[in-house]
């Protein structure tokens, strides 16, 4: 495959088999997943399209486009599982042909970068795994990706318009995550002078005076706010303080100072980005093609890409919370870096330049067969004989592949493409027995069809209301000290779910299913009234 002419079928292709087989093999993963999905049934149930809601509750977690897109496509398709967990691999594939629509625009005339910017970003086994989860952070990744497009090409025309077409993007952007998608577009529209010099530098038909240009990014950022605000102002009147309280601050600047359940070191973006960007990291072309990058007087395409990852990867290294898919926007930027140095002809690079990414697939599908025949025990041995390891093989071949074909960024990104589908095959075992909720969820919806209502016993992420089309919320014990009485003294024919590593054995459930390493069961309002504490995990 010719890096100067990589179509935009080759990655759309491997994308496809990527996500089809984890949509077939893999079921909504609790509890993002099935959460997500859950306010999505209560907007199609209840008409909550302006204030979402999560079991009859206002939901404030998210803004509300990933759950306008997935309603939209019921009203097209049907109720239908596949739909919604398509929304967010079709964002990241957008994402994909948009950086090739970035590198058209920052650097014309470079084919070659077009076509193998896309390639590098799915070639990585850390984006092309979250491809295929339902995650907000492909969506803004894809409107970060627009709004600079937008950026560039009010930078390349000097017209005013294309700043508005920067803020639409950015609003948009807002309804999918939030105004973090500003940490992508701000530092790079406020450093202007440190790369459109060098972005125009044989362009003389375009000038800028930089108060035309700060004029151009504040009407930018109105018009940003103009959309989010659009929804945001009704939203907030209509939710309540509380909601309204939670979405102009707990959201947003409440996250920078307070990281809720993920608060990591400063310096942990840093240790793991290495494994962030296998294979590429031990590709040698890309080491000898970054030495000539940094070597040489960088053009404003590069400026802007190096601003662009260095400004959101310092800001995300000092605030409090991380995530690993926090940093999915940033890899465009890096991918257009790579992209740039490598050029063409890297295809027919030397001999030996395929074998450590070659070799590094070889080794990752040998270790997926040889744990059959590794003396485990425990829950590594449980995990083994349920897995599919021989499916390791077409990791060996593909990675064979790599070495004796030489292959370059195309062969690459296809044994990523395969390793990543074949982990979905292998896992298909494992994730079907302990990860699908379904069995449970039905359950539920039968008791509620019966006229028993049901209870939860601890924290409930909204994991079975999609699943089992729950129409009625479920009620929540074990939070407060007198729930379980109440809910029990009001139904004596209800049922309660609860969740143990070992089960009780004062009285016998209704009913027991594995969730991970979990037993979820059944009890009779009954059971608890006779035997008082029976539900608390153990």
């Amino acid at each position: 495959m010719a890096a100067t002419s990589r179509p935009v079928h080759v990655y759309v292709l491997l994308w496809g088999l990527v996500v089809a087989v984890a949509l077939i093999v893999r079921p909504p993963l609790p509890v993002d997943e099935t959460r997500y999905l859950a306010v999505a049934w209560d907007m199609w149930l209840e008409n909550h399209y302006l204030v979402p809601h999560l079991n009859g509750e206002p939901y404030s977690h998210k803004p509300p486009l990933l759950f306008w897109l997935m309603t939209a496509g019921w009203q097209l398709f049907g109720v239908n599982e596949w739909w919604p967990r398509l929304v967010a691999p079709l964002f990241g594939l957008g994402t994909m042909i948009l950086t090739g629509r970035l590198a058209a625009v920052l650097w014309p005339g470079r084919a070659d970068v077009v076509g193998t910017a896309p390639l590098l970003m799915f070639g990585a086994l850390f984006w092309t795994v979250f491809t295929t989860l339902t995650m907000f952070d492909m969506m803004l990744a894809f409107f970060a990706v627009a709004s600079l497009i937008a950026l560039v090409t009010a930078a390349r025309t000097g017209r005013m318009r294309a700043f508005v077409l920067a803020g639409v993007m950015i609003g948009i952007g807002v309804l999918a995550k939030g105004p973090a998608i500003l940490l992508h577009y701000l530092p790079v529209a406020l450093t202007a002078p440190l790369w459109i010099p060098h972005l125009l530098d044989r362009d003389t038909s375009v000038t800028w005076t930089w108060p035309k240009w700060y004029g151009g990014v504040i009407v930018s950022v109105t018009c940003a706010a103009a959309v989010g605000l659009t929804w945001a102002v009704p939203a907030g009147i209509a939710g309540g303080e509380v909601y309204r309280d939670a979405i102009f601050w707990g959201q947003s600047a409440g996250r920078i100072v307070n990281s809720f359940a993920h608060a990591r070191p400063y310096w942990w973006y840093a240790a793991i980005l290495p494994a962030l960007v296998l294979p590429w990291l031990i590709w040698p072309p890309l080491w000898r093609r970054a030495r000539t990058l940094w070597a040489n007087d960088m053009d404003g395409g590069q400026r802007l890409c190096l601003i662009w990852f260095g400004a959101a990867f310092f800001v995300f290294s000092s605030v409090s919370g991380k995530q690993l898919h926090y940093l999915l926007p940033e890899f465009p930027a890096l991918a257009l870096l790579a992209g740039f140095a490598l050029g063409s002809g890297v295809d027919q690079g030397r001999r030996f330049d395929s074998w450590l990414p070659g070799g590094f697939f070889v080794l990752g599908g040998l270790a997926l067969v040889g744990v059959l025949h590794i003396p485990l025990s425990g829950r590594a041995a449980e995990t083994v004989a349920e897995a599919h390891t021989l499916w390791g093989l077409v990791v060996v071949a593909a990675g064979a592949y790599v070495i004796w074909g030489r292959a370059g960024v195309g062969g690459i990104s296809l044994a990523s493409a395969l390793t990543v589908t074949v982990i979905h095959l292998a896992a298909q075992p494992v994730l079907d027995k302990r990860y699908n909720l379904t069995p449970v969820a039905l359950e539920i919806q039968a008791h509620q069809a019966a006229g028993r209502p049901v209870a939860n016993f601890s924290k409930y992420h909204g994991q079975y209301h999609y699943l089992g089309r729950l129409r009625d919320p479920m009620t929540v014990i074990g939070q407060l000290n007198d729930d379980e009485e109440r809910f029990l003294a009001a139904h004596p024919n209800g049922v309660v779910v609860s969740y143990h590593r070992v089960l009780p054995t004062q009285a016998k459930p209704l009913s027991t299913h594995t969730y991970r390493r979990m037993i979820v069961a059944f009890w009779p309002a009954q059971s608890l009234i006779d035997h008082p504490g029976i539900a608390e995990r153990r």
